[in-house]
């Protein structure tokens, strides 16, 4: 049971880094694409600060994005996975 336990402490420090740096990673990833889409067309101009308008509303929209919901499965399938193993051990 010990063993489990520290499983689960561990298992879910590790899930936690993973989850923050494939958001952080997955954030910068959309940011470059926002810059590069208005460098390519700008929309008005060389106007920073319309361009920092832009990529602020586009991270708005990312942030309700299936793509940044999927990112919590970072902790569902390997809790899955582990329980599973566990119950099918068991029986």
């Amino acid at each position: 049971m010990i063993a489990f336990v520290r499983l689960a402490v561990f298992g879910f420090i590790g899930m936690t880094a993973a989850y923050f740096l494939l958001s952080v990673y997955s954030r910068s990833v959309e940011r470059e694409r926002l810059e590069r889409e208005w460098d390519d067309d700008p929309v008005s101009g060389d106007d920073p600060a319309a361009r920092d308008a832009y990529i602020e509303a586009g991270l708005q929209d990312y942030r309700k994005s299936l793509r940044r919901k999927l990112i919590w499965l970072v902790y569902v399938i390997p809790t899955v996975i582990v329980l599973l193993l566990v119950y099918l051990n068991d029986t």
